[in-house]
């Protein structure tokens, strides 16, 4: 089972913690199985997995977007910034400065890219001049946005919907963004693209990122710590430079030197009976 939870938090202070929860949908289909996970402030970590593992499921579990599919968090926690936010609403943890750009984009395709960006700033009440002060900055970090912000988003590529999406999530100034599948659909040059802004904005902007991946190559060289999941369940953890290194996340995740995908579960739980045998 993880220790990550305690040895991360005595290293430094977290934005996030979620502990040992769980998730039910229709009150019977048990999704999430005592997940455990932290979020330094300042951070980038990395929830990996194939699809299905449960990565959409956890980031909405901490956003609270869980009851529009009939799901819930049954057992556990989840602090952000040391208050419990379960019983908050998705627009309450917006407010607090928690925001989830969802998988697959998710733009208004009738607004153009402006109008796009300009709807993540509604819950703010600091007025029009350091809104427009924040979409210079959008723009600056996304000038391929700049160029098209009078275009209908519904008509740009999906690298510009994705960074509209990011640049929308911006808009809201916030301390932490969960991102779920941020190069899912994009050619290796775009991904690269906006990993690289990611990292920029982390690093300049001081926001914390929760990326949920199945790429788990490009996510684990701009990620500090790693967690994988499987079947609802962490299966491992560390910091990134360690999981890139370890043998089994290579054959199984990285695709080097296997014979094609195993579940990581059963080869953990073989190498602890061999252990056990000797």
């Amino acid at each position: 089972m993880s220790t990550s939870v305690s040895t991360q938090a005595a290293t430094q202070p977290n934005i996030l913690e979620v502990n040992n929860i769980e998730v039910i949908y229709d009150h019977v289909i048990l999704v999430l199985k005592g997940v455990s996970l932290v979020v330094p402030e300042g951070g980038i970590v990395a929830l990996l997995g194939a699809n299905g593992a449960g990565k959409s499921t956890t980031l909405k579990a901490i956003s609270n977007l869980l009851r529009s599919e009939r799901g819930e968090v049954t057992k556990g926690s989840i602090e952000f910034e040391g208050k419990r936010i379960e019983a908050q609403t998705a627009n309450e943890l917006v407010r607090r400065g928690c925001i989830q750009v969802m998988e697959g984009r998710h733009c208004f395709g009738h607004l153009t890219v402006e109008e796009n960006l300009l709807t993540g700033a509604f819950t703010r009440r600091d007025g029009n001049a350091a809104i427009k002060r924040d979409i210079e900055m959008v723009y600056n970090y996304f000038p391929r946005l700049r160029e098209r912000r009078t275009s209908l988003a519904g008509y740009t590529s999906g690298g510009e919907q994705q960074m509209t999406a990011i640049g929308r999530a911006l808009m809201s100034r916030p301390k932490m963004i969960l991102l779920d599948e941020p190069s899912m659909g994009l050619a290796p040059q775009l991904q690269e693209e906006i990993f690289e802004i990611i990292k920029k904005l982390n690093e300049q902007e001081g926001v914390s990122f929760l990326l949920a991946e199945q790429n788990t190559n490009i996510a684990l060289r701009y990620a500090t710590y790693g967690y994988i999941l499987e079947s609802g369940r962490i299966v491992m953890d560390g910091a990134a430079k360690d999981l890139r290194e370890n043998e089994d996340v290579k054959e199984f995740y990285l695709g080097v030197g296997g014979e094609g995908r195993r579940s990581f579960k059963n080869v953990k739980h073989y190498k602890r009976r061999k252990r056990w045998l000797a």
